[in-house]
Formats: structure tokens, C-alpha cells, sequence
């Protein structure tokens, strides 16, 4: 018997080790009647979509190898020629993360980005609260334009050398968590603390004693306590005298269970592994909420944005300017919710302490930090001529974006006679395209440049910086993306879906949207984000027009909602990143995560039921979807 156990068990360790491949492999057999059984375009496009669905949730395969499969199955199958799939894998977002990513080179490889961050903190000062809100703030502004992983990737590195000095600090000096620089406390406060801490014994001598004896029986006494190992606290102005009593000596009974858990612990107190924990996870949380601002913070917006434009041509009403206008203020009040929300969760309800601005008020560990950080941003030096050019290209291409069509006056592309030619893309590849050719050093400047090779010509960027950071696993993904869409569209599959979903004709807009929002924000806790999103946009596309509710109205929260994946590890590499330094557990993502998801939802719903119905005017059912219809009915 217990060999045939033991043959069991090896033998479910085997199949545990190839589940990927068994998942590769059985997924595509087993789903390989329903093409066989209904030969329909429908059908057919239907296996396509579950069989790279499947594998984008279980990740049996590589993301980028998984939204491969569509560009040999559809031709297969007969839904798409093999060169109209390969159109869809570049788009004009591809261009648009291309120029990004190519500022985001030139930003890391001059440290801007360091610069940006360690100035925040400065300002913020180094008190717990401030310092998690100035490191949010930071991370938030640094991920609107650069991926969330490249911001938590950046931004880490600098708080854990902030946290490592508190600790280093914390052990070296234990008690100075309660001590203030230049502002001592209050007799009552000491007295408070000695007797929460302290326990005291008065001794009573008979008052026939001598002077001599009194004194050696006191210097007796105290040796003897301190061979104990216990502390001794005696009146300040004792001068080895008493008029015929001892004088009050408050003991410190130890605790040793404490005490081995505080050797055997990384951290000082269990206040400092609350801190760590809080700043942890608050650079991860405000790298997802920075990525909401715009168009290109993460990968998930770019998605939406092709998908919208690519099913609905004639919308013309998602663009850089309108998406931040809408996205900016959900930011703000998520950044500010998810702070106190943190805040409440590991530092607890006293902003007093941990927020003050007072000098006087601040611990010598404080100190230390804001000395740690001001010399790491000395390290950096005066500002360079490289971090000049890349703040001036960053500068001039958030304008460019904003002013193209900003909607209330005519953009710059006005000035050009042929129209719907420019597009965000255009800007960031032109001004991305600059950065290959503008040298690094000043004009006739001799001094020396790092990373220039000693060559007074070498660029801003090389192409090794721009393919060091390039994604192209996500490019391929989004292509993916694009396919399964225009499949879904070709095939008649979109129409088919929204007829099953006409049950749900009865349900008010906010009502369909929030149970879009849940759903995503469920579905992308388990599965990637840009994969979850690309599953669903076509089928809350078909929802909507079945519903007859603008689209915009459940795809805008949905895009939003499909970012909150920030409850486990496994939710985005932002988490994953974070979880590797050690400092938090799975229930404290869990715990804090849950608190953010609930955060995100109802701030997500407030601004699409507010102003987001006058920014997009979502009361009314657009005539382009209408045209959309006629036209793919044609």
C-alpha cells in the first residue's frame, strides 16, 4: 500500500511539473469539435478566442507567444487572411509606446528620473506619513508617462535605501523613536510612560540609620540591580546624600520574550516593520493610480484606445486631452483615499505625529533619514545639460499632445490642409526620433559626459537604451489583441454575443457598468491586465450596443477597473517587484489590496456618473455607433 501511495504521489508531482504543457496541449484538442461540429465563421472565431484566452489567463505559454496563435488559426480557419491579420499587429499605438519609450530611455539613463523623485521626498521631509505621501506623489507623476513597472522598478530602489537607514538607526539607538530633537516632554508625559513601562520600588530605611551607611547601602543597592541587568533610574539631583531615605528607583523589569524577538527581528520595533510595509506598498498602489492619467501611463489604456478607435472610426472623441481631463481627478482623490486608507491600516489615526512639519518635533532617526536623502541627491550633482534636453522633450511633448485637438479651441493640426493625418503618435516618434540624433554634450563644451564614450557627437540615446527598455512582449500582446477584435467583427461573433446578452435589457446604465467594473476588477487579480481587457473589450462592446447605452459608459470604468489588480503578487509586476524586498506578506496585500479595489470602484463610478457624462455626453446613444452598425451590416 505504500508503495502504490508513493507511485501516486510521484506521479502527481510529474503531472504538476508538465501542467503547462498538458494545458498547451489538451485546451486546443478539447475545444477542437465545436470548429469541427458548427463549420461556421462564428464557431471558428469562437475556438480562436477561448483557446488564447485560455492561454493568457493560465499562462501556459508566454504572453507574447500566446497572442501569436490568432495569426495562424484565423487564416486556418478561414476568418482572416494571413495579411490582414498581420496589419493588426502594428498599430498606431505601437508608434505612440515607441516615442514613449524612447523619452523614458533618455529619463533613466541621466537619472531625471532619480532627480524627480529624491526632490519630492525632500520637500515632503522624512516624518512617516509625509514620506510615504511624498514617495506616492512621486511615483504617481514619474508613472504617468512611463510604465508602471519601469516607475516601481525606479522608485524602489531609492525608498529602500530611506527605510534601511531608519532601520540601521532604529537599531543603534532603540528608545530614540520616543525622543525629540530640541523639544524634550512634559513631566507627565514621563510619568506616563514610566508607568506604562516601568515598574517602582521606593525603599524605606529606618530613619535612626547614619548618613554612612544610607550612602553605602544606596551604591550597594545599585550595583546589585545593575549586575541584574535591570535599569535604574534615580532623581536627577542625587548627590550620593538622602535625608534618611533612598531615593525613588523606578526598575525596567525586561521582557525576554520581547527582547529575543527584537534580536532574532530585521526590524528595531514592530512600528518600524509597519512603516516598511506601508511606503512597500504605497509606491506599488501609486504607480497603478499614476498609470490611470493618461493615454500611454500603461499598456491597458493604449488597448482601449485602438480598440475604441478601431471599432468606432468616426468617435473622434478619445484623445491625450480628454482622457486626462476625465482620468486626473479619479487620480487625485484615489491618491488621497488610498494615503489615508494606508495610513489607518499600518501607522494608525495619528497625523499629528506622523505628519508634522515641525522641527522640533522630528526623532534623531528622522534626521538621519533627511541627511541619507539629501546626500544621495548630492551625489547627483548640479543638474546636467542631458537632464535639461530630456526635460525640455518631456516638457514640449505633453504640450504637443494637449494642444492637438484640445476640443474647446482649434489644435495645431489645423494649420495643415490635409485633416485626421496627425496623431499622438506623430509627435512622440518625431521628438523620440530627435533624442537618436541631439548629442549629449553641450555645444562647444569640453567638458566630459558620462555614457558619451569620450565621442562629443554620441547622442542622447542609443539604440541599445531604447531596446533595453522597449516591450515588445506587450506590443505583441496588444497586436494579439487587435486580431481577436477584428476577427470577432469579420466573423459575426461580436453581433452573436450581444443577442445573448439581451436579457440584461432592464438593468439602468450605472448598473451594467458597476457589474463591469466588479467583474474586472475580480477577473484581473488571477490573470494579467492587458490580457483580461483585451477578452473583454469586445464583449462589453456588443453589451452596449445591445443595450443600447454608449459605450464609453461601460468601457472607460471597465479599462479603469482591469488595473486594479493589486491584491496579490501575481496581480502586475508592480506587486511582484515590491513583494521580493521582503518587507510584506500576501495578507498584507490582500488586506491593504482589497481596501484600494474598493477605492478604486467607487471613485471610478463617481467620475462616469458625473462629470464624465458631460465630457463625453453619455445620456445619449451616439450616432457613431449607429454608423458603425450600418456600415458593418453592409
Amino acid at each position: 500500500m505504500k508503495l502504490e501511495a508513493g507511485a501516486r504521489m510521484d506521479l502527481f508531482r510529474k503531472l504538476w511539473k508538465a501542467r503547462e504543457l498538458i494545458v498547451g496541449v489538451f485546451i486546443p484538442l478539447s475545444l477542437l469539435p465545436l470548429p469541427l461540429i458548427y463549420p461556421t465563421s462564428e464557431a471558428c472565431c469562437a475556438y480562436v478566442l477561448m483557446v488564447t484566452a485560455v492561454y493568457w489567463v493560465s499562462e501556459a505559454v508566454p504572453l507574447g507567444a500566446a497572442a501569436l496563435v490568432p495569426a495562424f488559426l484565423y487564416p486556418l480557419f478561414g476568418v482572416l487572411k494571413s495579411s490582414e491579420v498581420a496589419a493588426e499587429y502594428c498599430k498606431d499605438t505601437t508608434l505612440l509606446l515607441m516615442g514613449v519609450i524612447c523619452l523614458a530611455a533618455s529619463i533613466e539613463k541621466w537619472n531625471l528620473h532619480k532627480r524627480i523623485a529624491l526632490r519630492m521626498v525632500m520637500v515632503a521631509g522624512a516624518k512617516p506619513g509625509m514620506l510615504v505621501l511624498g514617495f506616492m506623489c512621486c511615483t504617481v507623476f514619474l508613472s504617468m508617462w512611463l510604465s508602471n513597472t519601469s516607475t516601481t522598478a525606479m522608485v524602489m530602489p531609492i525608498a529602500e535605501a530611506v527605510l534601511q537607514q531608519l532601520i540601521c538607526t532604529g537599531l543603534a539607538d532603540s528608545h530614540s523613536n520616543s525622543e525629540t530633537t530640541e523639544a524634550p516632554e512634559d513631566d507627565d508625559d514621563k510619568e506616563e510612560n514610566l508607568e506604562k513601562n516601568q515598574f517602582e520600588l521606593l525603599y524605606h530605611n529606618e530613619s535612626d540609620c547614619s548618613k554612612q551607611e544610607l550612602s553605602t547601602q544606596s551604591e550597594v543597592q545599585t550595583d546589585e540591580l545593575n549586575d541584574l541587568g535591570l535599569k535604574s533610574i534615580a532623581n536627577q539631583d542625587y548627590n550620593g546624600t538622602t535625608n534618611g531615605h533612598l531615593p525613588q528607583v523606578a526598575v525596567e523589569i525586561p521582557n525576554v520574550k520581547r527582547e529575543k524577538e527584537r534580536r532574532n527581528s530585521r526590524y528595531p520595533t514592530k512600528r518600524d516593520h509597519m512603516i516598511c510595509k506601508c511606503l512597500s506598498l504605497s509606491i506599488t498602489y501609486a504607480a497603478t493610480i499614476g498609470g490611470l492619467i493618461t493615454i500611454t501611463g500603461t499598456s491597458t489604456n493604449l488597448i482601449f484606445a485602438e480598440q475604441f478607435n478601431t471599432r468606432y472610426p468616426d468617435a473622434k472623441v478619445i484623445n491625450f486631452g480628454t482622457w486626462f481631463i476625465f482620468s486626473f481627478p479619479i487620480a487625485i482623490i484615489m491618491l488621497v483615499l488610498t494615503w489615508l486608507w494606508l495610513h489607518f491600516l499600518f501607522l494608525g489615526c495619528n497625523f499629528r505625529e506622523t505628519c508634522s512639519l515641525n522641527k522640533k518635533r522630528k526623532t534623531r532617526r528622522e534626521m538621519l533619514s533627511e541627511r541619507r536623502i539629501h546626500e544621495e541627491y548630492a551625489k547627483l550633482g548640479p543638474i546636467s545639460y542631458p537632464e535639461v534636453v530630456t526635460g525640455v522633450f518631456f516638457i514640449l511633448m505633453t504640450l504637443l499632445w494637449f494642444t492637438r485637438e484640445p476640443g474647446f479651441v482649434p489644435g495645431w493640426t489645423s494649420l495643415f490642409e490635409k485633416k485626421g493625418y496627425r496623431t499622438d503618435a506623430t509627435v512622440s516618434v518625431f521628438l523620440g526620433f530627435l533624442l537618436f540624433l541631439i548629442p549629449a554634450r553641450r555645444p562647444f563644451s569640453s567638458s566630459h559626459c558620462r555614457d558619451t564614450d569620450d565621442n562629443p557627437l554620441a547622442p542622447m540615446i542609443t539604440w541599445k537604451d531604447f531596446q533595453r527598455l522597449m516591450p515588445w512582449e506587450i506590443v505583441i500582446l496588444v497586436g494579439g489583441g487587435y486580431a481577436l477584435a477584428a476577427g470577432c467583427k469579420v466573423s459575426g461573433l461580436s453581433v452573436w454575443i450581444g443577442r445573448q446578452l439581451e436579457p440584461m435589457n432592464g438593468l439602468p446604465p450605472w448598473a451594467v457598468t458597476l457589474l463591469a467594473c466588479l467583474l474586472m476588477s475580480a477577473v484581473t487579480e488571477f490573470a494579467s491586465n492587458p490580457a483580461t481587457l483585451t477578452v473583454f473589450l469586445p464583449i462589453l462592446s456588443a453589451l452596449s450596443e445591445t443595450l443600447h447605452i454608449n459605450p464609453l459608459h461601460t468601457l472607460i470604468p471597465s479599462t479603469m477597473c482591469v488595473s486594479f489588480g493589486v491584491m496579490l503578487p501575481v496581480g502586475n509586476p508592480p506587486n511582484a517587484i515590491v513583494f521580493s524586498y521582503g518587507h510584506v506578506q500576501i495578507s498584507d496585500m490582500v488586506k491593504a489590496g482589497f481596501g484600494v479595489n474598493l477605492i478604486g470602484v467607487a471613485v471610478v463610478m463617481l467620475a462616469i456618473t458625473t462629470w464624465g457624462i458631460s465630457l463625453f455626453n453619455l445620456t445619449e446613444f451616439p450616432a457613431w455607433v449607429v454608423a458603425r452598425n450600418i456600415t458593418g451590416s453592409l
